[in-house]
């Protein structure tokens, strides 16, 4: 399809197929395994990889994640298909190595992300997860659209178009991402049994001034986009709940994926997309299996549409 680019297609093939040669766990990630990648047909150099980060650096790496996170494989065909383009490209695979764990080699299908060697970290250990820090009144300070123009590091953030914004709040409301715009659900009233209410974050929502934005990452080689990681998202997510909070302060959205929504052609798109990944499209059980979570994602890009009608909101062309 020809959403998926060239390097796409590489990539995907280097996570589906390559040959696991080395594992490293993630600080402060219990959950994921980062694991070293031979593509199928590389020489086995003399030794073993010259060093696991060097291997990383060069973009032979992969982050296997949890068996419930599968949905981020179907997030990567998403942004695809609507020309988003920031998500990290993204497959599901059973794993065989015997360098790994026996509950990443019980048969069980996993998602593998590609990891992006230069993701810009900052130094702070509790703040990792960020390339800026950004609070949620900063945040929707930035989106106003008549603000002064800020001198560039006047707001760690401020360097990031606010295009990227709309791109990333149009992405996660279709997918209800709560984690990076509003990890306190503060836009819907959350069941007690969420991580939210159990690490006491949902009654923030009290105080404005004390929410940070997570996950708002860019690459050292592209400062000026944002990077979409964990869209596992919540395909369960019930209608009546749906968190439109995500898309405060957002006036404007990108041409070509609001003409995708329009055009009634997203679930037969994205069915012909995930087709490429075998392993996902036989595990779901085929067009069959994936229609009612692609519908979900039908009745949210209508419910979006209503929302940018009701609003006067605009759209603006794209840069690639």
């Amino acid at each position: 399809p020809p959403w998926l680019s060239s390097d796409d297609l590489q990539k995907m093939q280097l996570l589906a197929s390559g040959q696991v040669v080395f594992k490293t766990r993630v600080p402060a990630h219990g959950q994921v395994l980062r694991v070293g990648l031979r593509a199928v047909g590389d020489v086995e150099g003399d030794t073993s990889p010259a060093s696991p980060e060097e291997d990383c650096r060069d973009g032979h790496c992969g982050l296997i994640k949890r068996p419930g996170d599968l949905y981020e494989v179907l997030a990567f065909h998403l942004d695809r298909v609507l020309g988003l383009n920031r998500s990290l490209p993204a497959v599901a695979r059973r794993f065989t190595s015997h360098l790994l764990p026996y509950s990443y080699t019980d048969g069980s299908l996993r998602p593998i992300i590609w990891w992006a060697p230069d993701l810009q970290h900052l130094e702070d250990a509790n703040n990792d997860q960020n390339s800026c820090a950004l609070g949620w009144l900063q945040y929707q300070e930035m989106l106003r659209p008549h603000r002064p123009t800020l001198a560039a590091g006047d707001s760690p953030c401020s360097s990031i178009p606010r295009g990227e914004w709309s791109r990333l709040a149009l992405f996660d409301f279709l997918l209800q991402v709560h984690d990076r715009l509003d990890r306190y659900c503060c836009g819907f009233q959350p069941d007690p049994s969420e991580p939210c209410v159990e690490e006491r974050l949902h009654e923030k929502c009290r105080n404005p001034a004390e929410l940070v934005l997570v996950h708002i990452l860019v690459r050292r080689s592209s400062p000026y986009r944002l990077v979409f990681i964990d869209n596992a998202g919540r395909p369960q997510h019930p209608e009546e709940k749906l968190n439109f909070r995500l898309l405060r302060g957002i006036d404007s959205f990108p041409a070509v994926a609001v003409a995708m929504l329009r055009s009634g052609r997203l679930q037969r798109l994205m069915l012909e997309s995930l087709s490429m990944d075998r392993d996902l499209w036989e595990s779901q059980g085929g067009a069959e299996g994936l229609r009612p979570l692609l519908r979900t994602i039908d009745r949210r890009a209508r419910v979006l549409l209503r929302y940018i009608q009701e609003h006067n909101l605009t759209v603006f062309e794209d840069s690639p």
